[in-house]
């Protein structure tokens, strides 16, 4: 054995040193980073590119969402097939390299047309990231300590999202959005290097009491399974509303906050991006370690109770939000909604490794991400550019705000879903429970 694979385990029997861990989870993490990044950065460059390139929000909203959606749902599937067979990691480091050199060709983009061959490229290389991470991650962590690993590894979202919005803001206001995608794109290209050289592939290992699959299963068999487990369904449904709403928000609130309240993209970028950085971070990190802590008193049942709860308290203020008067109220509101609101990466996904069978997590968080992002990915933001254009003859420059506020009216259901996911598995609880004579 070289040293550099001794390194990553302890001994013989294949558990992966402590180090080693916490160099793959940060690994993957930067990895979701960027993916993150060079997918959002289009929110903050939205108004640029339509001047420059003359388009309606319908166009926009198709760059953002369904455009993109429809490959990197799609293909996740079969990546994920290949994850549960082959090299995780090599398969990340792949679509890395790729998603990062076609961000860079947005930028060489002289109409939609090109424009949206590239946005569909990026679409096509994100695919091979996420399925493969999560099933590294719950080999990596037992289930008592996945959903604080996972919402490490959700950060990516948050911080992606806010560096895009801080990176794009900056080279868009002293260059150009071409620039832009350029400089965001290109660095992706040496991580990939790095992932592939530290990153560890871990050993398969199944659920304390599963029994382990001796062959691989089909993808239909991966729907079968999920679609049959009552609270993975929910769960699924709840991600999937979350989602629908928070892309469609996050992909349209930089242009919101120019259109109705006149700030440029250097204030977006510098001033609210790392505000929202601050409180997505606080609320992935906490609700990671407070659904571990609620999940070792109460079960697992407590965790779809707790985004449940905090998404509640966040409605309010996500509606304010929309209806505020001035740029200052608007940030301050928009801050605690996401304090409260970004809760749910992290304990979703980390419930749904925890009841998928050994060999189709990467087939469960892939069928998960389908969903999640056709409808969620691609409806939101579409639903947003549509909405805008049609609420333009009545409302003009704040036909914007008026369709963000639709979309986020929905809040209610995603809330109602993750409760069914709790009561789901406590039903499930009481069934395991053996009966006393």
């Amino acid at each position: 054995m070289s040293s550099t694979v001794a390194n990553k385990f302890d001994a013989a029997d294949g558990e992966v040193s402590a180090r080693a861990r916490r160099v793959t989870l940060t690994l993957l993490t930067v990895t979701y980073f960027f993916s993150y990044m060079d997918r959002q950065i289009l929110a903050i460059l939205l108004e640029d590119i339509k001047a420059d390139l003359l388009l309606n929000d319908t166009q926009l909203g198709l760059l953002s969402g369904l455009a993109f959606a429809l490959f990197y749902a799609t293909l996740g599937i079969p990546v994920a097939a290949l994850a549960d067979r082959m090299n995780r990691v090599n398969i990340i480091s792949i679509a890395l390299a790729l998603w990062s050199g076609m961000t860079a060709a947005c930028g060489l983009a002289q109409n939609f047309f090109q424009l949206l061959l590239a946005r569909i490229g990026v679409g096509v290389g994100e695919a091979g990231s996420s399925p493969p991470s999560h099933s590294i991650i719950a080999d990596l962590y037992p289930a008592e300590k996945r959903a604080l690993a996972l919402s490490i590894y959700s950060l990516g979202v948050t911080l992606g999202a806010a560096a895009g919005q801080i990176f794009g803001g900056n080279l868009t206001y002293f260059f150009d959005w071409r620039v832009a995608f350029i400089a965001i794109g290109l660095p992706g290209v040496i991580l990939a290097i790095v992932v592939k050289v530290f990153a560890t592939e871990p050993m398969r290992k199944a659920e304390p009491g599963a029994v382990a699959e001796t062959e691989t299963p089909s993808i239909a068999a991966g729907f079968r399974s999920i679609f049959a487990n009552r609270a993975a369904v929910w769960l699924v449904a709840g991600v999937t509303l979350t989602s629908m709403i928070g892309y469609a928000l996050t992909g349209w609130t930089p242009a919101y906050l120019i259109r109705s309240f006149g700030l440029n993209t250097l204030e977006v970028g510098n001033i609210v991006a790392p505000l929202l950085a601050i409180a997505g971070v606080a609320s992935g990190l906490g609700s990671g370690w407070l659904a571990n802590r609620l999940s070792e008193r109460y079960g697992l049942k407590a965790q779809p109770y707790m985004v449940a709860g905090l998404k509640t308290i966040a409605l309010p203020f996500l509606i304010w939000f929309y209806v505020a008067e001035s740029a200052p109220l608007a940030v301050g509101v928009y801050f605690i909604a996401v304090l409260f609101q970004s809760c749910y990466l992290g304990p979703t996904f980390a419930l749904i490794q925890t009841l998928a069978p050994l060999r189709m997590r990467a087939v469960w968080a892939a069928i998960t991400l389908l969903v999640i992002n056709l409808i969620g990915l691609g409806l939101g933001p579409t639903m947003v550019g549509v909405l805008s254009d049609i609420f333009a003859d009545q409302y003009g420059e704040e036909s914007l705000r008026q369709a963000l506020l639709v979309i986020a009216l929905a809040t209610p259901l995603a809330i109602f879903c993750y409760w069914r996911a709790g009561r789901c598995l406590e039903a499930m609880k009481k069934a395991e429970t053996p009966r006393t004579a």
